[in-house]
């Protein structure tokens, strides 16, 4: 089990920029990708982002292409998600997720099994 701690989130203008950080701590954070979550008010968690445990293969939810980018840093055992041209509809609660298997790259909510609390982040027009 993998412990994962979310920060970084807060309320910003439309057109602004946050970056969100998630701390891993608990077993070997270079064999997993790992991958950001958002749950808007009264919808289902959806796919954002994922980069694998090695940092080159990265992939976005459409909505977010373009704009926001993830990287991770080993040697902090930290994942990171730059957000840019922020829009409100991108107003949700983000969270940090590392999947059930290593070295494997998943984007399907089932397929990771380690969540961090979640960091809100709102986005003002």
């Amino acid at each position: 089990q993998v412990q994962l701690v979310e920060s970084g989130g807060g309320l910003v203008q439309a057109g602004g920029s946050l970056r969100l950080s998630c701390a891993a701590s608990g077993r070997t954070f270079n064999n997993y990708a790992m991958a950001w979550f958002r749950q808007a008010p009264g919808k289902e968690r959806e796919f954002v982002a994922v980069i694998s445990w090695s940092g080159v293969s990265t992939r976005y939810a459409d909505s977010v292409k373009g704009r926001f980018t993830i990287s991770r840093d080993t040697a902090k055992n930290t994942v990171y998600l730059q957000m840019n041209s922020l829009k409100p509809e991108d107003t949700a609660v983000y969270y940090c997720a590392a999947p059930f298997r290593p070295r494997v790259v998943v984007t399907t909510e089932a397929d990771f099994g380690s969540w961090g609390q979640g960091t809100q982040v709102t986005v003002s027009s």
